[in-house]
């Protein structure tokens, strides 16, 4: 299948373009979330897409939603997405799309941390606690954390950093019951997952999981859950606390950034080489099959 950069409907209403999501509605109820082949660095979208990435995205996250679907209701339908959409635009959405319900989203980002890594390791360094949460001294870089810990973000606009918020702030925000609810979910998803990911050799250092709520205040999972792009997965056998281990995401992208000349992280992003888009899509296409059991399908 050819790489989707934009999806292209003209069927249904088109949204939003997110930075790796394009949203259609389907009626007053529903969205059809069609998962593109977008990347995202140091929040700029490349210019060049990434080949099966969205499909990668799209089975990942309906493994864990069908798996965690008893701690928390998720936004899923069940609906086909190639059914509401013209036959022409079929191959369009097929394998990377979603029908699911129209939530009122919650505008922070439930963020838990296992270990001691990129901004939370950095935070560490500085104030020898993370989001305002002390740990204990003499930790190292990719250390895990005695207890796994909630770091929400309060979620920016487009092309902006999210910006980590203390949990007081979360519950200023949207209220303290639901903010002592979503961070109770967010860390039994995390161990959960973990817990079943330690079967397949893999590490979950951090993941962020979304929340929103129905018509009658029912609080769903949404948008992805435990894909490559909103998680940091390692494999164990590679872990050693000291220094930062590989993972199963957009590494390589990240690392040929870091060495472009003159490039100060806004946009426009510079090409990527054909290389690291291979190499690219070959780890988000790892990490399906090492944590799910799973080929990409179709």
């Amino acid at each position: 299948m050819a790489a989707v950069y934009h999806s292209n409907l003209h069927s249904l209403p088109l949204l939003s373009r997110g930075k790796v999501r394009d949203n259609y509605a389907v009626g007053d109820d529903r969205l059809l979330i069609v998962t593109t082949d977008r990347l995202s660095a140091f929040d700029v979208i490349m210019a060049d897409p990434i080949p099966d990435k969205g499909r990668v995205l799209n089975q990942m996250a309906l493994f864990w939603f069908e798996r965690l679907a008893d701690v928390v209701p998720n936004h899923l339908t069940g609906v086909d997405p190639e059914s509401v959409v013209t036959a022409d635009e079929r191959e369009q959405v097929r394998g990377r799309s979603m029908v699911v319900k129209r939530l009122k989203p919650i505008l922070v980002e439930a963020v838990v941390r296992g270990y001691l890594i990129g901004s939370g390791w950095k935070d560490y360094v500085a104030s020898g606690a993370v989001c305002g949460i002390a740990l204990p001294p003499g930790l190292r870089m990719a250390d895990r954390l005695p207890e796994p810990i909630f770091t929400p973000a309060a979620k920016a606009e487009l092309g902006e950093h999210d910006e980590n918020i203390g949990f007081d702030e979360m519950s200023a925000r949207i209220g303290a019951p639901l903010a002592a609810r979503i961070r109770r979910i967010s860390l039994e998803l995390y161990r959960r997952a973990s817990e079943y990911a330690a079967t397949r050799g893999i590490i979950i250092a951090d993941t962020k999981f979304e929340f929103g709520l129905d018509a009658q205040g029912t609080l769903h999972l949404m948008d992805e859950v435990l894909t490559a792009d909103s998680s940091r997965f390692w494999p164990a056998d590679e872990w050693r606390p000291g220094i930062s281990p590989p993972s199963f995401d957009k590494q390589f992208v990240r690392d040929y950034l870091e060495t472009v000349p003159g490039w100060n992280k806004r946009p426009p992003p510079p090409p990527l080489p054909r290389e690291v888009i291979e190499q690219t899509a070959a780890k988000y296409r790892e990490a399906l099959r090492r944590l799910t059991g799973q080929e990409l399908a179709g």
